[in-house]
């Protein structure tokens, strides 16, 4: 394992430990640290380290947009589904289907557009 990789790890798995953190003190604190775009932004960097390609980044970044649209049901079908009362597992699995529904929906849709 070479120590850019290393420095990689460390740094992503700090954040989400931080957001984890952060969760069980204060919901809001928390919400606000998952919802920044950390990862989108370590991925964006590391790949302009690795390429230096500001295109490729470019592109990542809008796909990255498009599919952070096609996840938000995942939030909507979790919260409704836990304030009802559900089973977390099942609030879990339906809400990831949600997820993946418009997920899928949305490369559906910009497979027809590109």
């Amino acid at each position: 394992m070479n120590l850019q990789f290393a420095l990689k790890a460390a740094i992503t798995v700090a954040l989400v430990l931080a957001a984890s953190f952060f969760a069980r003190r204060s919901g809001w604190v928390g919400a606000l640290v998952a919802s920044l775009p950390l990862t989108s932004l370590l991925v964006l960097g590391w790949l302009y380290v690795d390429t230096r390609d500001a295109k490729q980044v470019a592109d990542l970044s809008m796909g990255i947009f498009w599919f952070v649209l096609g996840s938000l049901p995942f939030f909507v079908v979790l919260a409704l589904a836990l304030r009802h009362g559900w089973n977390v597992g099942l609030a879990f699995a339906c809400a990831a289907l949600a997820g993946f529904a418009g997920v899928s929906l949305t490369q559906w849709l910009l497979a027809r557009v590109a």
